[in-house]
């Protein structure tokens, strides 16, 4: 699909209600009401705190495929893209019908509203669910079972969110959107079934590299049968990690959100197209693998060692808030910043001319009595 409709299908079909990192039950629900009016939309079950989990189902197709969202409650950025695609569908656009003849869809959303409401990666039993797949000790993780075991796809695609800390490779490019066919034994064998999973995973990345050359990664691949995908994986259906990372200057991921966008609707017109039998998952093995490379700001050239400063999300009175934190202190020269302030040999201070440390959370640095704003 040329990259032209992919940008043209996002600008129509972007959900204006969706913006930013906080997205939960609550932002969703007017979107779910409009959308019993052509998706068949059910509650699956409820969470710990008792908030209802939905599947959203379209499509009439033999190809099954089932998505899931906000496993970590602050992972939102594929929530987004998930709402953005859905529109598409919604409006029964031309480009879309051959997926709906050859596919039937199946989207969770939002898996643990709980999380999502408190943006924390756990449910309300402090509990990640994405560890829980074996022992299937929460009510979240019951659900997804549950469907994943009535539902039987041939497909099912495991949508994440990335910190800011990943490069593409030994590379000073940022990892904006990683994947994996994630291991299904422990000597993280290369099965048929991943390569149907590395196959489509091919396409997407294909599609990203004509406009975000070097910025995809593949996320690390050591088994856990614990993990959902990998348990999926493990039990014979191709399974895919969407992870959506940093792009410059887009710490609400709206850029991000496009490349997940264009990844969903690119791979589900591929499944929709063709027999995926993992011949064609060669490519897959070109894409690096991720490294933490990065900080999101770099203090270069200080008087002493260079200081790098990561934002810790915050969910103050309901708001979402980036608040720097000195998180290390040492030769960085190995590490790159999304920003970098050049200290030019002076010292560093905080506030009233405090003395940094590591864990400080500061808003403002001062170098050689300019006052250096943190803040986003």
């Amino acid at each position: 699909m040329q990259i032209k409709t992919l940008k043209s299908l996002f600008k129509s079909y972007k959900e204006d209600a969706l913006f930013g990192r906080y997205i939960h039950h609550e932002t969703i629900a007017p979107l779910l009401k409009k959308m019993r009016e052509k998706f068949t939309i059910i509650e699956l079950g409820k969470s710990v705190n008792g908030v209802s989990i939905h599947a959203i189902t379209f499509g009439s197709g033999k190809k099954k495929i089932l998505m899931w969202s906000q496993m970590h409650g602050n992972e939102s950025t594929t929530t987004k893209a998930v709402f953005d695609m859905l529109n598409v569908f919604f409006d029964e656009n031309n480009l879309a019908n051959h997926i709906l003849e050859q596919c039937t869809v199946c989207i969770i959303p939002i898996l643990n509203p709980d999380g999502a409401k408190a943006y924390t990666r756990f449910n309300a039993n402090a509990v990640d669910l994405n560890r829980d797949a074996q022992e299937l000790s929460q009510p979240e993780s019951e659900v997804l079972r549950q469907l994943f075991d009535d539902f039987q796809p041939h497909y099912c695609y495991n949508l994440h969110g990335q910190r800011t800390i990943f490069s593409a490779g030994e590379t000073s490019n940022s990892a904006t959107v990683s994947f994996l066919s994630p291991a299904q034994d422990e000597d993280t064998t290369v099965t048929t079934n991943r390569k149907i999973a590395m196959e489509i995973i091919a396409i997407m990345n294909d599609n990203l590299q004509q406009q975000i050359e070097n910025q995809v990664g593949i996320y690390d691949d050591a088994f856990n049968v614990n993990c959902v995908g990998d348990t999926f994986q493990k039990e014979n259906v191709p399974t895919i990690l969407f992870e959506a990372g940093h792009y410059k200057n887009d710490y609400t991921r709206e850029q991000t959100r496009e490349f997940i966008f264009q990844s969903l609707f690119v791979s589900l017109d591929y499944i929709a197209s063709n027999t995926v039998d993992g011949r064609n998952s060669k490519p897959y093995f070109d894409i690096p693998k991720n490294k933490k490379l990065f900080y999101d700001i770099i203090i270069r050239n200080a008087s002493g060692n260079d200081i790098a400063i990561q934002y810790q999300e915050k969910l103050i009175e309901n708001d979402l808030k980036f608040v720097p934190k000195i998180e290390k202190i040492s030769d960085l020269s190995n590490f790159y910043g999304h920003r970098e302030i050049n200290a030019s040999g002076y010292k560093v201070f905080g506030e009233n001319n405090s003395v940094l440390g590591e864990g400080d959370e500061i808003v403002f640095v001062m170098v050689n009595n300019e006052k250096f704003a943190l803040n986003l």
